[in-house]
């Protein structure tokens, strides 16, 4: 699973509120033909970047190339089970990255149309927030 190696803090705030504002940042296709881009904000983990990942090579059989364009830099914490209220913040459980509208998550190229839809909807599948398929040969 995707951990960064390094943290300048090693526990952070969470994201707070509904924000539905659409970043600029990583919103176009720079790499592949076709990419997985995200409709609703969220938080993703790296385990289910990694659970995505697989789907996708699993389903083009190994095929084509695959560019993963977000990276669990956050870490999430959580406390321990019956300890009481006080004593400090919990321990770093996992790592996630911060997911807005409009963002890129994943691109392929190598492979047909159709079978980059697929694989691209089954690894939407294992994430936490909405997905949609943006084809730019199609264009």
């Amino acid at each position: 699973m995707l951990t960064p190696k390094k943290t300048k803090y090693r526990k952070s705030h969470r994201i707070r509120g509904h924000k539905t504002f659409k970043k600029s940042k990583g919103s176009k296709v720079s790499f592949g033909a076709f990419a997985l881009k995200a409709q609703s904000m969220g938080e993703v983990s790296s385990k289910e970047i990694e659970a995505a990942r697989r789907a996708i090579t699993r389903y083009v059989k190994r095929g084509g190339k695959i560019w993963i364009r977000i990276f669990p830099h956050k870490p999430i914490t959580q406390k321990a089970a019956e300890v009481p209220m006080g004593s400090g913040k919990g321990t770093v459980e996992k790592y996630v990255a911060e997911v807005y509208p409009g963002l890129i998550i994943f691109e392929m190229d190598g492979v047909p149309a159709d079978i980059a839809k697929e694989a691209m909807a089954r690894a939407s599948h294992k994430l936490s927030v909405k997905c949609k398929f943006i084809d730019t040969t199609a264009i």
